[in-house]
């Protein structure tokens, strides 16, 4: 045993009382290696159950966004012009509904085209007040196809216009519900009517939710026909894209599938891909995923700070004659209490290392006997090993105020 610190001078420094600390664990090796297990079992559920619940959310993430993503949009692919901005090259094919609805999987679509606004302007009523006060009109877009599916949308105090309507280039509307706010109508029950360049349109209905698209919303629906007959142009680039409603699983197949069906000769044309939902529901989920794996590798721990601090108390119990030998040579309560603070602490430090590396280790091999990519922040390893050195500190508490408490004459008599 190394000479007391308290013999010739004041007390130990913080270096001796590490080394002291060091030699009093590797003296032990057996409590040494039963308490750094147990700490690197805790540690190691703490960093699997950490890593597997992110990797556990990545892929449910992944498989929501697979099962829910029931809408896919085109567009047509924009390039990059002379003038340094983005210019769409292509143009949606007037039958892109037709051509959309033969791929399997595809439950409807509809295809949106804007107005030019000052061949279109709108307003509530063909005379114009000029006391009113001037109000913007609300933008027109063109639509064939069923865009009430397509958008998942609801339609109130009416109907959407049909494929007849198309056909037949009738002037009807559909309001979305802050246009219709916009221009006063609260209903389509009475078959209300809108000026729409000098023209009136009969409003069918108002709709009401387009799966949060406020476009839809903000703005006058008439059918593609007749917005092409009376306004007697075609959309300007860029200004057109094709949504459909596929069936679940079905949006990555639909979203490779689509432009070649648009386009089969150059199919680079467009730009497919999955309109995803909010993520609320996925976010729960992961969310829950994270806390059950959280509360397991918390019980762990607390199972390893409970080893730990039965490890240290029994040392405590064995070193009675060593604590009253270094009391009597000088040694105050508080250099015995903090020898055996470091002593638990760098078994907690050791066990978490280890243990942290064992659950990194666990994560990678279950992600690889499961076909899945692991996901593990980098900060969680570190924060294993820290979180070892911690528990040893805390269950190392108790039994170092235990060892403080020892009288030297008892002690020199007992050991």
């Amino acid at each position: 045993m190394r000479r007391s610190a308290g013999e010739g001078r004041a007390g130990p420094t913080l270096i001796e009382l590490a080394a002291e600390a060091v030699e009093g664990a590797g003296a032990r090796r057996s409590r040494l290696l039963i308490g750094a297990i147990g700490t690197a079992i805790g540690v190691a559920t703490l960093v699997l159950a950490l890593g597997l619940g992110q990797t556990a959310a990545s892929r449910v993430t992944e498989t929501f966004q697979a099962a829910s993503a029931t809408q896919v949009e085109v567009r047509p692919t924009e390039q990059e012009g002379s003038d340094g901005g983005s210019h769409a090259t292509a143009e949606l094919p007037d039958d892109a509904v037709d051509r959309a609805l033969r791929l399997s999987g595809v439950r409807a679509a509809a295809l949106l085209a804007t107005v030019d606004a000052e061949r279109s302007p709108v307003r509530a009523a063909a005379i114009v007040d000029p006391e009113a006060p001037v109000r913007a009109s609300p933008p027109v877009l063109a639509v064939s196809g069923d865009l009430v599916t397509a958008f998942e949308g609801r339609v109130a105090h009416g109907r959407f216009f049909d494929a007849g309507h198309d056909a037949r280039a009738d002037r009807v509307a559909v309001l979305g519900a802050t246009a219709a706010a916009a221009l006063g109508v609260v209903g389509a029950e009475t078959a209300p009517s809108i000026d729409i360049a000098g023209h009136a349109y009969t409003v069918l209905g108002i709709l009401t939710d387009a799966d949060g698209d406020s476009t839809l919303l903000g703005a006058v629906m008439i059918p593609r026909t007749t917005a092409l007959r009376n306004f007697g142009c075609r959309p300007a680039l860029g200004d057109e894209r094709l949504r459909l409603a596929v069936a679940p699983g079905a949006s990555d197949q639909v979203s490779r599938q689509l432009p070649t069906a648009l386009d089969p000769g150059a199919p680079e044309r467009y730009t497919a891909g999955a309109h995803q939902p909010p993520p609320l529901v996925r976010e729960a989920v992961s969310g829950d995923l994270d806390a059950v794996f959280l509360l397991i590798s918390v019980i762990t721990l607390l199972a390893a700070s409970v080893g730990i601090a039965g490890v240290s108390m029994q040392s405590v119990a064995e070193r009675r004659g060593e604590i009253g030998l270094r009391r009597a040579l000088g040694a105050t309560a508080r250099h015995v209490a903090l020898q055996f603070v470091m002593e638990s602490a760098l078994v907690g430090g050791i066990g978490g290392a280890s243990g942290a590396a064992l659950g990194v280790a666990g994560v990678v091999a279950v992600s690889a006997l499961q076909g899945w990519t692991p996901v593990l922040d980098v900060g969680t390893a570190a924060l294993g090993a820290l979180v070892g050195a911690v528990l040893g500190l805390v269950a190392g508490g108790w039994p170092a105020f235990s060892a403080t408490r020892v009288e030297p004459a008892a002690a020199l008599r007992d050991g």
